[in-house]
């Protein structure tokens, strides 16, 4: 706390700061500190605003306020943090205008977590620890019947280098005295610095392409590299990372999801030992979280691993960017400040000078038509990094197969016990959780469904539950069907509970682990089946997406793909090229090493655009036909989006508000002399979530300059709305309608 001050009509001298607080207004507050106390812009100080206490950040300081000096509140609290460095709030501002946000949300996203009660933990005796052959040994054999222990063995698996200081700092008191225990058994070892080296020897396109972005260091450049499923673009990162590093920078990884970032850092640990690695994402604890942050901020870590929130770390020293899986839609956030993180990175990127790598097997079309009109340079990397391996062969069977398995046909069930009798890994994938995505009356129209959203409740076993996956409304099973009374309830199709019973059911001794939101929620579960696949430990991995990127394992020879054909029934006019994107990169989970790969494709239209494409391994052939016909229908990327979402109990609030924003928005185009296309207010695709009815406005855009003239007209407009049973935000390039 800032003590002994007196207020400005005390005579003191003092400060004012203009600091932006995490609230949905687009205006900063003033408020007053002693001189000398050394905030400045950047600072990261705690607030008062109305009745709450806040963090915000300083934006500016001045001698003298607009504000009544009576009505001027001190600072409470200067915090002992580094302030955000220019750059990063230069491009929270940036994310502010761009995305039409309140600046003060828009800088939130780069604080770190600084609530009261978290305290810095020391750091842990050991600089690196890693897992020895005699650990691996007696603890493997251990894990199956100690899940106490699984997730911090896991971690270690995980981490051939060794977990770092900050790491072991972060962990849970008992598990530090574990290691420590672990470390007198001669379970884990402190390794020399060389000792995690894992050296790899890049093949020709590699090479070539470390040398393409190598040559742009110092400047500007966004490349785009492109590569098949198991080509090695990490290995690439690696050494493009390692000479950044060498010359004294630092560098950026972003990842789409957070169960990447274990094993990416430690992919990256064991290339660059000696290396300080920093992960940021919003699954760490907070005072982990913290941190690490501090770490990126005083230049302590060469390379920060982390999620979309990571593109705000503190990098005083920043050389290079990496936004790997670059097509992922998790960069962009679909609540809050609405910013796209591989967008946001690309500005940074460009405002320090300095080049940025997006990497991809399939890139968004937004890349590749950069890509073709050369604002990106492209490099691919055609062949798999392993000379052994070949593109997995493709297979496409009926879904209506007669001798199927609760819609698990007959030629993947033989797949399957061909790579058991083979001791060799299955991934059966199946994009939908739970047990089955409905629950209908044989008798009449019934079907279970959500009283709080325009959807239907999916039905879950273990505990035996309707659950809503949009508002989280869970309820018993019915016994009988509460329209005629029928009791028998029909479980329509597949969801990765029931595809796991099935494949339970088929082969009683194989050993089977399910990955879905509802297995990984609790930290260290997601490494821990990664370490048992590794350790070959699973036969058959069943899962969502979540299995469908970044993760390599060796010995997994065949992927079967179940309910594909549910995307092409989407209204969104960008399932296409989602299907596509997945589907090529779940594919390429087969097959990576030695061992041939296959992949078994349940699908009613194997003549379909997009199976043909992962037939021939041509993704680019499709992505120039759906660039085509987005060109003809006038769709990003060759037009630009601004979505005006509303929500609010009542149907006619949410359609007289939006009727209003169209008759603003004719008006402002025609005020801003704008080339914009306004869309009549239609239902969003969930017309009613959590009790609350939806419905949205599209308007669109040839050119973004136009759009932007056409925001600044319309949206102080919208802001002045009396209403406010209506919420209501603006998505501007939104990723789905």
């Amino acid at each position: 706390m800032l003590r002994g001050r007196r207020s400005p009509d005390g005579g003191e001298v003092v400060t004012y700061a203009r600091v932006a607080v995490p609230v949905a207004t687009g205006q900063a507050f003033d408020y007053w500190a002693p001189d000398g106390v050394g905030i400045e812009r950047g600072s990261l100080v705690r607030v008062r605003l109305a009745n709450r206490r806040c963090v915000g950040v300083v934006v500016g300081t001045h001698a003298t306020s607009d504000v009544g000096r009576e009505r001027v509140q001190p600072v409470d609290d200067v915090l002992a943090l580094p302030p955000l460095p220019e750059d990063v709030v230069a491009l929270a501002e940036f994310v502010a205008g761009y995305y039409r946000e309140p600046v003060g949300l828009a800088l939130a996203q780069a604080v770190p977590p600084v609530r009261s009660g978290v305290r810095r933990r020391a750091a842990a005796p050991a600089s690196a620890l890693r897992l020895t052959d005699a650990g691996r040994a007696a603890l493997g054999a251990r894990i199956a019947r100690a899940p106490a222990i699984r997730a911090l063995y896991a971690h270690l698996c995980d981490t051939p280098a060794g977990i770092d200081r900050d790491s072991i700092a972060a962990l849970p008191a008992q598990d530090q005295r574990r290691l420590s225990a672990w470390r007198t058994e001669g379970w884990v070892e402190e390794p020399s610095p060389a000792a995690g080296a894992h050296r790899v020897d890049l093949n020709d396109a590699q090479r070539a392409a470390l040398d393409a972005i190598d040559a742009a260091a110092g400047r500007f450049s966004v490349t785009l590299l492109q590569g098949v499923t198991g080509s090695g673009k990490t290995d690439v990162y690696a050494a493009a990372a390692a000479r950044a590093i060498a010359r004294g920078g630092q560098v950026l990884l972003l990842v789409p999801e957070i169960n990447l970032t274990p094993q990416l850092g430690a992919r990256f640990a064991a290339a660059l030992p000696g290396v300080r690695i920093a992960t940021l994402h919003s699954g760490l604890p907070d005072g982990e979280r913290l941190d690490h942050w501090i770490a990126a901020a005083r230049g302590d870590a060469a390379l920060v691993v982390g999620t979309r929130l990571a593109v705000y770390a503190p990098l005083p020293r920043l050389a290079l960017a990496i936004v790997d899986e670059e097509h992922d839609a998790s960069y962009k956030q679909q609540d809050g400040v609405r910013y796209h993180a591989r967008d946001v990175a690309i500005v940074r990127a460009r405002s320090r000078g300095v080049p940025i790598v997006l990497g991809s097997a399939t890139p968004s079309l937004e890349t590749v038509l950069h890509a073709e009109g050369g604002r990106y340079v492209r490099l691919l990397l055609p062949q798999r990094a392993d000379p052994r391996a070949r593109p997995p062969a493709i297979r496409f069977v009926p879904e209506d197969d007669p001798a199927a398995r609760d819609g698990v046909s007959g030629p993947l069930l033989d797949a399957i016990r061909a790579r058991l009798a083979r001791g060799e890994q299955s991934l059966v994938f199946v994009n939908r959780r739970g047990y089955a995505p409905s629950l209908k009356c044989t008798a009449c129209a019934w079907e279970a469904g959500c009283t709080r959203c325009s959807a239907r409740l999916v039905v879950h076993r273990d505990p035996a539950r309707l659950r809503c996956h949009h508002c989280g409304h869970a309820e018993r099973i019915p016994r009988a069907c509460p329209s005629c009374g029928n009791v028998d309830l029909h479980a329509r199709g597949l969801g990765t509970q029931r595809l796991e019973a099935a494949l339970g059911a088929a082969f009683p001794d194989a050993r089977i682990a399910r990955i879905d939101r509802d297995t990984t929620r609790t930290r260290g579960a997601f490494e821990a089946v990664r370490a048992q696949v590794a350790a070959d430990g699973i036969d058959i991995l069943v899962g969502t997406q979540m299995l469908a990127k970044g993760h390599d394992f060796p010995r997994l020879t065949l992927v079967g793909v179940i309910g594909a054909d549910n995307a092409l029934y989407s209204a969104d006019f960008r399932a296409t090229e989602r299907l596509a994107a997945l589907l090529f990169q779940v594919a390429g989970r087969a097959g990576r090493a030695a061992l041939p790969g296959e992949v078994v494709v349940q699908t009613a239209f194997p003549a379909h655009a997009v199976y043909r494409a992962l037939a021939a391994d041509d993704y680019d052939a499709l992505a120039a036909d759906l660039l085509e016909e987005r060109r003809i229908a006038a769709l990003p990327p060759h037009a630009h989006l601004a979505l005006l979402a509303a929500e609010a109990v009542s149907r006619e609030e949410v359609d007289r508000f939006l009727a209003a924003a169209e008759r603003d928005a004719h008006a402002a185009r025609d005020r801003a002399r704008a080339d914009v296309e306004v869309h009549s207010p239609v239902p969003s695709l969930l017309a009613r979530r959590a009790g609350h009815e939806r419905a949205q406005l599209v308007v669109q855009a040839s050119r973004r300059p136009e759009l932007a003239r056409f925001l600044d007209a319309w949206l102080p407009a919208l802001a002045a709305h009396p209403g406010r049973r209506v919420r209501w935000g603006l998505d501007v390039d939104p990723i789905s309608l």
